[in-house]
């Protein structure tokens, strides 16, 4: 017998309200379902009856149920429609309510193995990837993984991803290095891990960060026992002069000298020089965040902060989530020979290298030239997609400029760009708001926009959807 539909509670939604639509029918329906109000069971309106009746976007109820089903209170079965989960899965009326444990980066990352939705930051072009040649790569490099010996494998990485990766930074970053200076890592966090356990840096010791830079990276730093100092950008990257009058005696500086996240600008060579005869002179450690330099799209890419490095005090990490896909959970890590024992001690005990299938696959991807072909490809692509959503836009010069494979969209200092941003997933719109960015400048508001998705026939809808979200409609 099918089970009857639900009888909603009153969903009296405050649209003049701080707390979004979407996060308002979430929490009604969470506590009906949580209370016994809703009976387990029961099947919930289509997104398009309840949108209907409340008068909201389909989407935002889409947002609402999505919480729902995250938090197995409700379960999707296609035709069959959204129903309220077994008892198993709820809280009896009267019993007492689980703790609720909030997904991590909840305030910056809408959602974890979803499909990207249109202006995110840090996913490359899903329709871009090179599903055929990787598809065969992945296969045989599976096939071998499992005919493979049954023993630990080298927790540095496979020593084939590790040749073919020092061949190529030797050419396309100007790095010369050796296999042995290279450490396969899970994505730049896991390098960025690995750094911090190695370095054994003192509690309490003095980071510079860039001003803008990335919060996550500040917030591991803070995780880790260390105090983040900002250090502001200008036009040539990293201001060092203002780095050594706030925080002379820092024991690391973490920076992206490619293309500076999220403000695009490369740091000068001048800046090079002095970062450099900082850290030598200061006994620091400079960490190189490579963040978009192989996608740059304007001329060629600067080489990397670690081919100058003379004195051996930079740590060069990279990933192929920005060129390949995040979902790949691959990044390596470039020492200075000083380093590479310790750093491969660290990653025997405490970080080895990730899936060895994935590993071998990536290995014969660059082997056989696919890499480079793709990366080619991806930078015509995005520099068409960039110059498309510029035109669509129709912003003023002042309003828009470009950053990196993000344009970014000015707002007046009394906009909220938190609050603007978490609204526009309702609309399957994920701008980053750029306030997080900052630490010590107040009023900087903006939202970035990733030219990577969406795809050309979705942007005129995706465009439509943001000028009416900042025209408040």
């Amino acid at each position: 017998m099918p089970a009857p539909t639900a009888g909603l509670p009153d969903l009296n939604l405050d649209r003049a309200g701080a707390l979004p639509l979407a996060e308002q029918i979430h929490l009604s329906l969470r506590a009906a379902i949580l209370e016994g109000r809703i009976a387990a069971g029961a099947r919930l309106p289509s997104w398009r009856d309840l949108a209907t009746q409340l008068g909201v976007a389909r989407g935002t109820v889409r947002a609402a149920y999505d919480r729902l089903a995250d938090e197995m209170l409700v379960a999707t079965a296609g035709a069959a429609g959204t129903r309220v989960a077994a008892p198993a899965a709820t809280v009896a009326a009267g019993a007492a309510e689980p703790a609720a444990i909030r997904r991590p980066l909840a305030d910056m990352i809408h959602g974890f193995s979803k499909p990207p939705l249109a202006f995110q930051m840090g996913v490359p072009a899903q329709d871009g990837f090179p599903a055929k040649s990787w598809a065969r790569a992945r296969l045989r490099a599976v096939r071998a993984d499992a005919l493979g010996p049954t023993s630990y494998a080298d927790p540095r990485g496979q020593p084939a991803l590790r040749e073919q990766l020092a061949a190529y930074l030797a050419m396309a970053r100007g790095i010369a290095c050796v296999p042995d200076q290279i450490l396969v890592t899970g994505g730049f966090r896991g390098g960025l891990a690995l750094a911090l356990r190695a370095l054994a840096l003192p509690a309490g010791a003095e980071v510079w960060t860039e001003e803008p830079g990335f919060p996550l990276t500040r917030r591991a730093l803070t995780l880790a026992g260390l105090e983040a100092v900002p250090v502001p950008v200008d036009g040539e990257g990293l201001d060092v002069a203002c780095g050594i009058a706030k925080a002379p005696g820092a024991a690391l500086a973490i920076v992206t000298p490619g293309q500076q996240a999220p403000l695009g600008v490369a740091l000068s060579p001048a800046r090079r020089r002095a970062l450099l005869d900082w850290a030598a002179g200061a006994g620091a450690w400079v960490i190189e965040d490579d963040y978009l330099s192989e996608l740059q799209l304007r001329g060629r890419p600067a080489p990397a902060l670690f081919a100058g490095d003379r004195h051996g005090r930079v740590i060069h990490i990279g990933s192929f989530s920005k060129t390949l896909s995040p979902a790949l959970g691959l990044g390596f890590t470039v020492l200075p020979l000083a380093l590479a024992e310790r750093f491969a001690e660290a990653a025997a005990l405490l970080g080895p290298a990730p899936d060895i299938a994935t590993q071998m696959a990536v290995a014969a991807f660059i082997a056989d030239g696919h890499y480079l072909r793709h990366l080619r490809h991806m930078k015509r692509l995005y520099g068409e997609r960039r110059r498309a959503l510029v035109a669509r836009l129709g912003l003023g010069g002042d309003e828009t400029m470009m950053a990196g494979l993000a344009v970014l969209v000015r707002l007046a200092p009394d906009v909220d760009d938190v609050r603007l941003a978490a609204a526009a997933v309702a609309r399957g719109l994920a701008p980053a708001p750029l306030s997080p960015w900052y630490v010590e400048q107040a009023g900087v508001r903006g939202l970035l926009l990733g030219v990577t998705n969406p795809a050309p026939r979705d942007l005129e809808r995706a465009v439509r959807a943001l000028l009416g979200l900042l025209a408040g409609g």
